[in-house]
């Protein structure tokens, strides 16, 4: 790639590409290319002056070296890349919001004035229109107010007052569309698909491929809990599938032969063949802006409040201004009072806190799906965590396979293992096929129909063996297996602080894999820091046995534990908890999380758990660390503050604008134009970061 470097620092370099701008796809393709690069920690690319900053970690000569090889022609980039970019939003509202002030500002200087008024008066009648409109839904709210200011402003012949505050009303509304359309692009982008590879249905079985090599009229197999990666028609197979990510529907709706599913849903039960009928990603993601710009969960109780005493302080505007008038019999003090409303900078400020803040919670790995959700955060007390995949490492390990089974190899069990793992997603089932294929074994399938029974394990049959592979519980005392009587003395001896996997077949115990399931190495101070920050009650919940779960509670400091519990028994708690006056989040990873997810007040998956773990929660945090728990209880309670203290100092700020006008210290022109500029002052803070 030929560029030459403009600036740079330690660690930091700015080139600038031999072109006088990039299209739109090409930045998009270089910063997609530039984010792949585990060395590139962060990349901005400028495409009006053809310009790419990047900051990087380990040496200058290997970003030299990176940039030199570099032909991003040659370098395949998914279509989400270019179907979910908000590079043309923003190129498309920086034009918009230049043009304005443009055109603004050459009315008033070349325009002469008979003809600059001629206008304003013209372009008052979008106001005025909008005023009557509300009045005739018998609506006493702030576009009945815009109308009136303006109105009277034009009936006494002061255009220049009437063309300010048209001025900054229309600022407003596109910066307030903007960061709306920013927000809810930058939300769609993340909760947009991340799937790697899918189940391809061949005449020699099942294919695991990339998404990228699916094609049209494919047949693939999605199973439980999995999310439908295309859009197409099921041809075998039935299942209730999720649809609420793009219908609202809260009941999964059941698929079976002939139904049509959508790209994106969860499937909660069953298994179905489907038949790819639309590969392109643009859809899904047009859904989901569409999901979230008709979701009244974009809206926290605050803001909402926020809104309803906005519209509600209208009619106090126009009594103050009648008051000031029978008091003063002044009109220009009377306009003074009908220049400043509280309502404009509530209705805008507040939304685009909130918006932000979770634009924020973005760029830090971290998506909420709305702001409610952000408010219950900051007023939550209790946090009840599942340990595995979440307090313990996302990525566990097999740290022994003890063999039960003399004719078969330890290979040979492992093999089986993998093979019935592989399609299901959990951590311990993902050690179980990493292990595998550390080891080189190929685990070609070798078993019919497989069913997963959520927090116990799986059944299949191969060669007209039952095979099953699960937890204690369900090998043992659901499926009565028995350990071979000359081998319970090895069985006793099996370390107990590892979480176990049984494998058992035709009803004989033949193989116990050990999972190393090591605590995070911040799990202990972010549980700490957690209880710092204001949280009463600190709860793990795990289907592991009771010596491995106390071992992992005393380690991370936990208030309580609760050990061999089921699905239901995390819901029942959660349940009884908010009952007793608790504001609980939960958080987890798994499927069998997922109706704990459901019942708390907020929900919280880690991002490489279960599909359904993700769709069913109101966050996801990065499953590289917890920090994020910190992080989002510290924007939480730093958006609510700054949600309390915009409005305190709108009222405070507008309130002595209009004293200021009632006493005749200022002009109505002057105060439109402080309180217009107040609003876009509070609007654009309100955009900028909530923490460092």
């Amino acid at each position: 790639m030929k560029c030459v470097i403009k600036h740079e620092i330690k660690n930091r370099i700015r080139v600038h590409l031999m072109s006088d701008h990039l299209s739109i796809n090409d930045a998009d393709r270089l910063e997609y290319i530039f984010q792949s690069d585990e060395r590139i920690s962060r990349v901005k690319v400028y495409e009006r002056t053809a310009d790419v900053v990047l900051e990087y970690k380990g040496s200058r000569d290997e970003i030299i070296a990176l940039l030199a090889s570099l032909k991003p022609e040659n370098c395949e980039v998914p279509d989400s890349v270019y179907s979910a970019s908000g590079r043309e939003l923003n190129q498309r509202y920086q034009d918009k919001l230049f043009d304005k002030v443009a055109v603004r500002c050459l009315k008033k200087w070349i325009l002469p004035a008979p003809v600059r008024y001629t206008i304003t008066a013209f372009n008052s009648l979008k106001y005025l229109k909008e005023g009557l409109k509300c009045l005739w839904h018998g609506k006493l709210e702030v576009p009945v107010l815009d109308a009136v200011a303006i109105g009277v402003s034009v009936a006494r012949g002061d255009y220049d007052t009437a063309g300010s505050v048209m001025f900054m009303l229309g600022i407003g509304e596109l910066l307030e569309e903007w960061t709306h359309k920013k927000s809810v692009n930058d939300l769609a982008k993340i909760m947009s698909l991340n799937i790697g590879e899918v189940w391809i249905k061949t005449d020699d079985g099942e294919v695991s491929v990339p998404v990228s090599k699916v094609k049209e009229d494919d047949s693939i197999i999605v199973r439980m809990g999995k999310t439908i990666p295309f859009d197409g028609v099921v041809v075998s197979g039935e299942a209730m599938v999720n649809q609420a990510s793009l219908t609202g529907e809260s009941v999964a709706v059941e698929k079976r032969e002939g139904g049509y599913v959508y790209a994106g849903t969860i499937i909660e039960e069953g298994e179905i063949v489907i038949q790819v009928k639309a590969v392109s990603g643009s859809g899904r993601y047009d859904k989901i802006v569409k999901m979230i710009e008709e979701s009244e969960k974009l809206k926290s109780d605050l803001e909402g409040k926020a809104e309803h005493l906005a519209d509600s302080l209208v009619p106090y505007s126009f009594a103050g201004t009648a008051i000031t008038y029978l008091l003063t019999q002044n009109v220009t003090k009377a306009i003074s009072v009908l220049m400043v409303d509280y309502s404009c900078a509530l209705k805008l400020a507040m939304p685009i806190s909130v918006l932000s803040a979770i634009r924020e919670a973005g760029l830090r790995k971290i998506t909420v799906k709305g702001g409610k959700f952000l408010e219950s955060i900051s007023d939550a007390d209790m946090i009840v965590f599942d340990k595995t995949g979440t307090l313990t490492k996302a990525k566990p390990t097999v740290a022994r396979i003890v063999s039960f089974d003399e004719t078969r190899s330890e290979e040979e069990l492992l093999r089986i293992a993998a093979c019935l793992e592989e399609h299901f997603p959990h951590s311990i089932a993902n050690a179980v096929v990493e292990e595998a294929k550390k080891r080189g074994i190929v685990h070609d399938e070798m078993h019919t129909k497989v069913e997963y029974i959520v927090a116990h394990g799986i059944v299949t049959t191969i060669n007209d063996k039952k095979t099953i592979i699960g937890s204690y519980h369900f090998v043992f005392e659901d499926e009565a297996c028995i350990i071979p009587p000359d081998k319970q003395e090895l069985f006793d001896s099996i370390p107990r602080e590892y979480s176990q996997l049984y494998l058992a077949m035709e009803g004989k115990l033949i193989a116990v894999i050990c999972i190393e399931d090591p605590l995070r190495e911040e799990a202990r101070e972010v549980v700490d820091g957690l209880h710092k920050l204001g949280f009463d009650k600190l709860v793990m919940m795990t289907g592991d046995n009771r010596r491995t779960a106390k071992v992992i509670a005393k380690m991370v400091g936990v208030d309580e534990y609760y050990a061999e519990v089921l699905p239901e028994d995390k819901a029942d708690y959660i349940r009884k908890a908010k009952e007793d006056g608790y504001k609980v989040i939960m958080i987890g990873d798994g499927i069998n999380d997922s109706p704990a997810l459901s019942e708390a007040d907020v929900g919280i998956a880690i991002s490489e758990g279960a599909d359904i773990a993700r769709e069913i929660a109101d966050i996801t945090i990065g499953a590289d660390e917890l920090y994020g728990l910190i992080t989002l209880k510290e924007l939480s309670d730093a958006l609510m503050e700054r949600i309390r203290k915009n409005y305190r100092q709108i009222v405070f700020f507008n309130t002595g604008f209009i004293l200021l006008g009632v006493a005749g210290v200022i002009a109505p022109t002057t105060s439109a134009f402080l309180h217009n500029s107040s609003t876009l002052a509070f609007s654009i803070r309100s955009m900028t970061r909530l923490l460092d």
